[in-house]
Parts: C-alpha cells; sequence; structure tokens
C-alpha cells in the first residue's frame, strides 16, 4: 500500500498549487476541505461591526410553479485568480469582482452543449479552479474554471474572460467541454445523467462524479472520473459497485464533496447507498464493500488503496454526506495527519489518512434484525463510543414533544404504532422509525487547527418509513423499481408540521480531537412554523442544511437554519457574537478571502424549498466598515 501512495506522488506534488493566504481556491478552502481560513482581520473584538459590503443577484431564481421547477442555492463561491466565481441552479456560472460583486462574465452551461431541451433547476455547489504552473500573459486557457453541469458534462472555461476552452474535450466531438458519453451502459435505460458534487482539482486532473437513481434495483453505477485538465481526455474511472454486480444493483455514487491530499497522492470519496434504498433482498448477498464508505484512491490511478463501510447493507439511506476532512490534528501527543468522516446518524470516524487505520476504537454493535420477508439486515453496525455523537442517539415514548399537549398525545400515539429498536431499526410494513436520521448533512462539519476542535453542525429529526406492498400502496408514495414495495417517509411529525423529536431540532457542536470530547454544544438558528419564528430564548434551534466555516480570528460562521440568517460564534465557547438576515436562508457553507486588505466573509443566500418556502438569487458579502487596515 505504501508504495501504491508514493507512486506518482512526485509528479502530482509538482503540479500543486499553494495558494496566496487570502484565497479560497476550493469549495472548503484548501483541497482536503478543512473549511477554515488563515484570516484573522474579523476576530471576536470586532465581528460585532460587520456590515453588508455588497449583493450580487444572477437572476436565476424560481419557485415551485415555475417551469424549471424551484431553485435551491447550494453554491460555495470560490476564490482565484483575483475573482470570485460561483454556479446557479440554472446552469450557469459567474465570474465576480470580489470587492464590489459587480459580474466580470458569465458562461452558460445550458446554452453552450447545444441542449434543446427546457432549462431545469438542478443543484450546483461549486466549481473548480487550476491554472498552469507559470501561466503565460493573456494567453488563453492557462487559467481555467471547471463546472459540472445538470446532463453530467464537465466544462473548462477561461478564467480571464469566460470563453470555452475548446481544446477541453474535443476529441469526443463536443466543443469546450467533456460529456461523460455512455455514463453508465451497465444501469437500467433511465439512468441519471448529472452530477450534485461539484467538480474537484487535484493537481493536472479534473475529478467528477455522477448522480444515480438509488430507488430501483439496476440503478446507474456511481462513477468517479479523472481527466486531464487541458485535453480533457479520460485519466481514469471508478465505480464502487464490482463489474460482476452491475446487473444487481448500482448507486453508490458521491452526491456530496470529494477531498484530496495532492502531496500524499490521495483522493478521498463518500460513497453512497447502493440500490435500491430502503429493499436490499435483491443485493443481500452481493459483497459490496465500497458503498457507503470512505474510500481512499490513488489520485493517479484511481485505484482503491483502503475503505472503511459507515454502514453494512444499508436499508436506512445513510450514504455519507460529505467529504472526509483532511486536516492534522493533536492526539495522544502526536500531531496526525487524519480523514474525518461525518454522517448522517451525528457520528465521526477518524483515520489514520495513509493506512486507514482508526485513531479512536469503532466497535461493531448488535442492531435490530429485519421483518421484510427474504431480507436479511446486518446483524451488527460501526458505532464508536468517541468521538462522542453531537445528535440525539435514542428516543423514548417520554422524549415525545409538541407545542401542545395534543402535539404531544398526537406523537406518542403513532409512537406506540411505529417499529423502533434504536439506531439501524429496519424498514418494516408495519411503518419503522429511523432515528438518528440527518444528525449530520452537506457540508456539516470544519476544523480549527489552533484549538484542535472539529466544529460540527447537525440536526435532531426522526424519519418515518414504511413499506407498503406495491399492490396497496397509493400514488404519493415512492416506487422502488423492480421490488415488491412502494415507499411511504417522511418526516416524523404532527399532521400540523411540529417535530415530534424534542428540540434543540439543530444545533452547533465542537468536539475536541485530543480527547474526543464535546467541548460546546448551542442550538442553531429559531425554528419557524407557519410563518412564525419562535423566539431565540426557546433554544429550540432549527432544522437545517448547510455547514460551518472556521477563521482564524476566533470565529465560526454558518446559516444553514430556516430562519433566513448568517451567524458567527466564538469557537472557543459556541456564543453568539453577531447575526444578520439574508436574502434566503443560506443553506451552504460560508467563505472568506481577502481583497485590498479588507476580509469579506460571503455566502449565497438562496434557501432550498426542501425544507423552507424562501428562494432567492443572492450572494452577500459582509466586511468590516472601510476603509480596513490589514491586521499586524
Amino acid at each position: 500500500m505504501k508504495h501504491a501512495v508514493l507512486s506518482g506522488l512526485l509528479v502530482m506534488a509538482a503540479s500543486a498549487m499553494a495558494a496566496p493566504p487570502g484565497d479560497w481556491p476550493t469549495f472548503g478552502g484548501d483541497a482536503g476541505g478543512s473549511q477554515y481560513s488563515p484570516l484573522r482581520q474579523i476576530t471576536t473584538a470586532n465581528v460585532g461591526k460587520l456590515e453588508l459590503a455588497w449583493v450580487h443577484r444572477s437572476g436565476d431564481v424560481a419557485g415551485a410553479a415555475s417551469a424549471t421547477g424551484a431553485t435551491a442555492l447550494e453554491a460555495i463561491p470560490i476564490h482565484a485568480n483575483g475573482m470570485l466565481y460561483y454556479c446557479t441552479p440554472l446552469n450557469r456560472v459567474f465570474a465576480l469582482d470580489p470587492a464590489t460583486g459587480a459580474p466580470k462574465w458569465m458562461f452558460d452551461m445550458h446554452n453552450a452543449s447545444g441542449n434543446r431541451a427546457p432549462r431545469k433547476a438542478a443543484i450546483c455547489r461549486s466549481v473548480a479552479y487550476w491554472q498552469a504552473n507559470a501561466p503565460r500573459p493573456n494567453s488563453a486557457c492557462d487559467k481555467r474554471v471547471f463546472a459540472s453541469d445538470a446532463n453530467g458534462n464537465v466544462y473548462a472555461i477561461d478564467a480571464d474572460t469566460g470563453a470555452a476552452c475548446r481544446d477541453f474535450g474535443a476529441a469526443r466531438g463536443h466543443p469546450g467541454h467533456a460529456a461523460h458519453g455512455d455514463f453508465d451502459a451497465r444501469g437500467a435505460e433511465d439512468a441519471v445523467h448529472g452530477s450534485t458534487t461539484g467538480p474537484l482539482v487535484a493537481g493536472d486532473l479534473v475529478i467528477s462524479a455522477t448522480s444515480a437513481r438509488d430507488s430501483m434495483v439496476d440503478a446507474n453505477d456511481g462513477f468517479v472520473r479523472a481527466f486531464d485538465v487541458r485535453s480533457g481526455d479520460l485519466r481514469w474511472a471508478f465505480t464502487p459497485i464490482p463489474d460482476e454486480h452491475a446487473h444487481r444493483t448500482g448507486a453508490a455514487n458521491v452526491w456530496s464533496t470529494m477531498s484530496a491530499d495532492p502531496a500524499r497522492n490521495l483522493l478521498f470519496l463518500p460513497t453512497t447507498s447502493p440500490s435500491s434504498d430502503f429493499y436490499g433482498v435483491t443485493r443481500k448477498d452481493l459483497a459490496l464493500p465500497l458503498t457507503d464508505s470512505t474510500v481512499a484512491l490513488a489520485l493517479d490511478t484511481g485505484k482503491p488503496l483502503w475503505n472503511f463501510q459507515a454502514t453494512h447493507h444499508d436499508l436506512f439511506d445513510f450514504d455519507l454526506p460529505g467529504h472526509p476532512l483532511l486536516v492534522t490534528i493533536r492526539h495522544a501527543g502526536q500531531q496526525l495527519p487524519v480523514a474525518i468522516q461525518q454522517t448522517k446518524l451525528g457520528r465521526m470516524f477518524v483515520f489514520d489518512r495513509l493506512t486507514g487505520k482508526p485513531v479512536f476504537p469503532i466497535p461493531e454493535r448488535a442492531v435490530a434484525a429485519s421483518d421484510i420477508p427474504g431480507e436479511r439486515a446486518a446483524a451488527t453496525q460501526p458505532m464508536p463510543d468517541l468521538p462522542q455523537a453531537w445528535a440525539r442517539q435514542k428516543l423514548t415514548e417520554d422524549d415525545l414533544w409538541g407545542v401542545t399537549p395534543w402535539d404531544r398525545a398526537w406523537c406518542r400515539e403513532e409512537f406506540r404504532k411505529l417499529r423502533y429498536e434504536g439506531p439501524f431499526t429496519p424498514p418494516s410494513e408495519r411503518g419503522s422509525l429511523i432515528f438518528p436520521f440527518g444528525g449530520g448533512n452537506w457540508g456539516g462539519v470544519a476544523f480549527d487547527p489552533a484549538n484542535n476542535l472539529v466544529i460540527a453542525k447537525g440536526q435532531n429529526m426522526a424519519l418515518r418509513l414504511r413499506l407498503i406492498p406495491r399492490a396497496a400502496a397509493g400514488a404519493r408514495t415512492q416506487d422502488l423499481v423492480g421490488t415488491p414495495y412502494r415507499a411511504e417517509l417522511g418526516i416524523f411529525t404532527t399532521p400540523g408540521g411540529v417535530p415530534c423529536t424534542p428540540p434543540p431540532f439543530g444545533t452547533v457542536t465542537a468536539i475536541d480531537m485530543d480527547s474526543g470530547r464535546i467541548r460546546w454544544q448551542v442550538p442553531l438558528g429559531q425554528a419557524k412554523w407557519r410563518g412564525i419564528t419562535a423566539p431565540a430564548f426557546l433554544k429550540w434551534g432549527s432544522p437545517n442544511i448547510g455547514g460551518p466555516m472556521v477563521t482564524a480570528g476566533g470565529l465560526v460562521f454558518i446559516a444553514a437554519s430556516v430562519d433566513g440568517k448568517l451567524r458567527a460564534l466564538d469557537v472557543r465557547s459556541g456564543e453568539e457574537l453577531w447575526q444578520h438576515p439574508l436574502a434566503a436562508p443560506g443553506m451552504t457553507v460560508p467563505m472568506t478571502y481577502s481583497v485590498r486588505g479588507r476580509q469579506y466573509v460571503v455566502i449565497a443566500a438562496g434557501g432550498n424549498p426542501r425544507i423552507a418556502p424562501d428562494v432567492a438569487d443572492a450572494i452577500m458579502a459582509f466586511a468590516l466598515p472601510g476603509p480596513v487596515q490589514p491586521p499586524r
């Protein structure tokens, strides 16, 4: 394994570029996705003076009644080459002046592809940046922005002008971009051709992942492909589904973000569940170790080096919701380069980055058996004691909650009808409670190297899931294609939408990486119900999508909640020091950069109609009142 890690090391390291400290050149700030910035102009002492500096609006916003469908703006802008770059949910890429928000150029992926189909809203979380080791002045495409569209194409765009790089992918007859082509001939004909994660640049490769329709047995496989950044030629392709099982199952794709360590020739993937969701009879005897796994690949070849499976024989949709953070922690008197993987259960696995050996023990614990005919749930699942879980792990009838006594009584009556035997309770025809669920989700963790803390955003919600024989199922259920069932599922709430799980519904938690124990935990945001925002003093927290950013100024910046506010917390205590209303909930990760001695904090404030009705198209930047002197 060591030999495989070291092969190609010098080549990849030579191509890696050290970004200036004021840049944010990738979605997570660095290739390892730490979501940390060394900038320190904005501090705990002055953050209260932070004010809105500028707002950019793309015009790419639509409601559910629109022909495009409702938009969800989850982009994390990047700062490189003296510009701010981001993608919209309607398949466009913008370059902005980072000091004013004024547009420099716009590239329309939908039109560039010659697509004659109607424009549809899609998730675009990030773009990626690359430049030659010695860019030539006024030379086209020596600096490139890469973006993926809703059809699975990868585009190379001149970072200075916004023109398509015509040399990228031209060999496949797609000037200006490289298509995935056959995509996955091993999957069903109605495979999903798209991507919800942005491309990742590592060395001279641009890596792209694909979407999958995981509610069908023979879904398209979760391919990850690496292209040459200049020519678009395919360098390697990886799928978690073995060739011999290609028509027995599929998916196991990467829907969230990826991370890389080019100096060590490593690429890390958080894979998802094999298809079909919630029903595993058709795949119960298959060896699928790379599904629901943290997978370390050799960056130059795409060959697996090590993996750890977070959920065995997944019946719960417990896919991995974000990239492993590649950071160096202080633990047991040593500096350890690690990969930190969050999960939907609000748990965390910490691995030695090179070997995959767990830093904290990961015991296997017995879990409940399935009662679905022919199903065989895994007998055990990995459940570490440390690091401590940041989401509630168990639920009792006495815990159930509601705004009124009627709410609580209704929740308790429904709870008695459901099957619930702790974490990993399998789906059933009776109806099961999947809890915890959504403890961690997209963008949810960041690392503070100064205090050796992982900052984890989480939520305490439960999923209600029932498998209904196909002949008896109603139209408002999810079809599990190729199985005898349809699925009825939704968050466990009263008919009026009040959660049955007790508050806080959302939290921010700091976990010490030496001890693995929680340093502090605070509620995140204010819940909203029928347009009414819960008072902050109730400390109910909020359902959320998105995650935190940490800065060397001692601050955690986070939005994510349904109340539509950006907040700054003291990283040492969790105390809220500042907040500002947004155009719509910021269901993404904030980022920061410095221009001409002034630090900006930026967030895409566009909402997500899955959990909040308000949507917008705003990129919002905040800074201290100018002029600002650089810190000493």
